[in-house]
């Protein structure tokens, strides 16, 4: 898997936000200074596939509330979401699924499943009236049921693209 750097990103971020140890990043890049990286600097997060590998991409809409499923491209599944609320923006951006843990319990339902970046994931609910509203901490909600049929289907590594 390859991470291109954004601005303002250090590579002790990018390590904490793929959960891969900065020493694997390290070893996995011998040819750059772990000192001063730069964006649009290409870098190989060990431990993920590439996503260009995979079938399935998700496409999540903040404005329009859905969470789209395509395989090859091609649209499967349309899911309603809810979003985060203001001061706590869900990002937006190009990310990957970098794990997924059932029954995490308390207001993450029934399944979570991690994006690379630190704090931020999918994630079931205990509160099924919050979906299409904007109310989580910038976490992507889904029915239970739901988030739990997306991560039976996709692998560790879909790309996650969010925008407006």
């Amino acid at each position: 898997m390859i991470h291109t750097v954004k601005p303002g990103e250090t590579l002790t971020q990018i390590s904490r936000d793929y959960r891969t140890p900065l020493t694997a990043i390290i070893s996995a890049n011998p040819m750059i200074n772990p000192n001063v990286i730069y964006p649009g600097q290409s870098i190989m997060i060990p431990g993920f596939p590439d996503p260009h590998t995979l079938p399935y991409q998700i496409e999540v809409s903040i404005n329009n509330r859905w969470l789209r499923l395509l395989r090859d491209g091609v649209l499967q599944k349309q899911y309603p979401i809810a979003v985060g609320r203001i001061l706590f923006e869900t990002p937006i951006g190009n990310f990957i699924v970098i794990n997924k843990a059932p029954d995490p319990g308390g207001p993450f339902g029934t399944m979570w499943m991690s994006l690379s970046k630190q704090h931020y994931g999918i994630h079931g609910t205990n509160d099924p009236s919050s979906i299409g509203q904007a109310v989580s901490r910038g976490c992507i909600r889904m029915y239970n049921q739901d988030v739990e049929e997306l991560a039976s289907i996709i692998p560790i590594g879909t790309p996650v693209s969010i925008h407006p």
